[in-house]
C-alpha cells in the first residue's frame, strides 16, 4: 500500500521535520565521534609530554598537520562522493579514520606523533562537505541553515561529553601497563568503526532511495530543489563548471571568512585544556568538566539561532554579528582573570555554529551538480587551514612567551578582519540581482 503524498498535501515543513528527524540524528552521532577522534590529543597533551617527551610547538605542529591532509583530499573526496554515493563513501571514511584513531596509542615520539596525524587527517577528509553536500540533496536554502546548525550540534555534544569522558580515561593510567592517554586512543577509536556499519544499512543516499518516503514524495522533492537550484541562477558553476568556481569572488571570500572563523575554533579545542590545566589546581576529570562549558554555549547558540537565517539580508546581520561577539569574547578571555576568561570564551563559542552553519549557505546558493560539490571541498578545504596555522602559531606563542592567552589577541583581530568581509557575502539570487542593478545604473 502506497503512502500518502504529504509533498503536495501538507505543507513543505512537515515533510522537512519528517527529514530532520530521520536523517539528522545519525549524521550528528557520526560528527560526534569524529571530533572526539580529532580533538582527543587535547586532553592526551599533558601526559604525552611527559611520557614521549612531546613540547607545546610540537604538539601545536602535530595538532594542526592534521588539516593539511584533511584540507589536500577534500576536493577529491568530495567529488568521489557525488560520484559514488554519500552511504558508501562516508562508511569508508568511518572506517578508515576509527582505525587510525586506535593506532594513535601506539605513537612513540614527535615523528610518530606527526605521521599518524597526517594519515587521520586524510582518512577523515571529506565527511564535513560531504554532509553539507548531501543536506542539498533534501533540503532548500531557507531549511539548510537549521538542518546544518543541528548537525553542528555534533561538535558540541563532542566537547561536551569528550571532555568528561576523555579525563576519566585518562585516569585510567596504568591499567593493564598502558598509560591513560592510550586508552583515551583506543576506547574513542573503536565506535567509529562499529558506527560505519550502522550508516551502511540506515543511511539512504538520496530522497529516491529513502525506504520513509514514498515515490512521488521523494519525485517532488527533487524536483523542487532542482527547480530552487535553477531559480537562484545556479545553473552558472553547473556539473561542468568547478574551473568557474575558482574565478568566483563570492567562494574566496566566503573561505576567507570560514578560514579566520576556524582559526578561533580548533586553537581554543586544542590549548582550552592546557590553559585551564596550568594552574595546577585541577585533576584530569575536572579540566575535561570546565573545558566542556564553552561547548554548552556553542549547543544553545546552534539550536536557536540559525533557523533565524531565513534570507540573505538575515544571513549576512547574523553572520556579522557572530564574528563580532566572536571577536569580543576572545579579547575578554585574553584580558581578564582566568574564571572571567573562561566567561568569555563561552561567549564567544556561542557563536561558533551559529556563524558556521551560515557561511556555507552563500556558496551553496551559488552552485550545482559537481561544482556544488567541488566548491564546497573548496571551501572546506581552505577555510580548514585554518585549523593547521591556529595550533601552530598557538604553541609558538605559547612556547616562546610562556603564556598561550597571547594569542588570543590575534584571534580576535582575524575574527574583525572575517565581520568586515562578511558584509561582501552574497547569495546566488542576490547576487544576480545586485548585478542586473548595476548593469541597468551604468546604461
Amino acid at each position: 500500500m502506497n503512502k500518502p503524498n504529504t509533498t503536495s498535501a501538507a505543507p513543505h515543513a512537515s515533510l522537512n521535520s519528517l527529514m530532520l528527524r530521520k536523517l539528522m540524528p545519525l549524521l550528528v552521532i557520526v560528527y560526534v565521534i569524529s571530533f572526539l577522534d580529532r580533538t582527543n590529543i587535547a586532553l592526551a597533551k599533558h601526559s604525552m609530554s611527559i611520557d614521549l617527551g612531546i613540547s607545546a610547538a610540537a604538539y601545536g605542529l602535530g595538532a594542526g598537520l592534521f588539516f593539511l591532509t584533511y584540507a589536500a583530499f577534500e576536493i577529491p573526496s568530495n567529488l568521489i562522493m557525488h560520484k559514488v554515493g554519500a552511504r558508501f563513501w562516508i562508511t569508508r571514511i568511518m572506517v578508515t579514520w576509527g582505525a587510525l584513531s586506535v593506532a594513535m596509542a601506539f605513537v612513540t615520539g614527535e615523528t610518530s606523533f606527526y605521521v599518524m596525524r597526517l594519515l587521520l587527517g586524510a582518512a577523515e577528509a571529506g565527511l564535513f562537505p560531504g554532509v553539507m553536500l548531501y543536506l542539498t540533496y533534501w533540503f532548500g536554502r531557507e531549511e539548510r541553515a537549521r538542518a546544518t546548525g543541528y548537525f553542528l550540534l555534533g561538535v558540541c555534544v563532542a566537547n561536551i561529553v569528550g571532555g568528561p569522558l576523555g579525563g576519566a580515561l585518562l585516569e585510567l593510567d596504568g591499567w593493564l601497563g598502558f598509560h591513560g592517554w592510550q586508552w583515551l586512543f583506543v576506547i574513542e577509536g573503536v565506535p567509529a568503526i562499529l558506527l560505519a556499519f550502522v550508516v551502511w544499512k540506515m543511511l539512504p543516499d538520496r530522497p529516491t532511495s529513502a525506504p520513509w518516503l514514498s515515490r512521488d514524495e521523494a519525485v517532488a522533492l527533487e524536483r523542487r530543489l532542482a527547480a530552487e537550484h535553477d531559480a537562484q541562477g545556479s545553473s552558472g558553476h553547473g556539473a561542468g563548471g568547478f574551473r568557474s568556481v575558482l574565478g568566483d569572488r563570492q567562494v574566496w571570500l566566503a573561505i576567507l571568512v570560514y578560514f579566520c572563523h576556524q582559526l578561533t575554533i580548533y586553537t581554543v579545542i586544542f590549548f582550552l585544556p592546557g590553559i585551564i590545566g596550568a594552574s595546577g589546581k585541577f585533576s584530569p576529570l575536572m579540566i575535561g568538566l570546565l573545558s566542556a562549558t564553552p561547548w554548552v554555549a556553542a549547543a544553545i547558540g546552534a539550536g536557536t539561532l540559525p533557523r533565524f537565517a531565513s534570507d540573505s539580508s538575515k544571513s549576512r546581520r547574523i553572520l556579522v554579528g557572530g564574528l563580532v561577539i566572536m571577536a569580543t569574547g576572545m579579547l575578554i578571555a585574553a584580558w581578564s582573570t582566568p574564571a572571567i576568561g573562561l566567561l568569555g570564551v563561552c561567549l564567544s563559542a556561542s557563536m561558533f555554529f551559529v556563524v558556521q552553519s551560515i557561511i556555507f549557505t552563500f556558496p551553496s546558493s551559488r552552485l550545482s551538480g559537481g561544482a556544488l560539490a567541488g566548491g564546497l571541498g573548496l571551501v572546506n578545504s581552505c577555510g580548514l587551514l585554518g585549523g593547521f596555522v591556529g595550533p601552530t602559531v598557538m604553541g609558538i606563542i605559547e612556547q616562546t612567551t610562556g603564556r598561550a592567552m597571547n594569542g588570543l589577541v590575534c584571534l580576535a583581530i582575524a575574527l574583525l578582519i572575517a565581520a568586515v568581509c562578511s558584509t561582501r557575502l552574497r547569495h546566488g539570487n542576490e547576487q544576480r540581482a545586485d548585478d542586473k542593478r548595476r548593469v541597468m545604473s551604468n546604461a
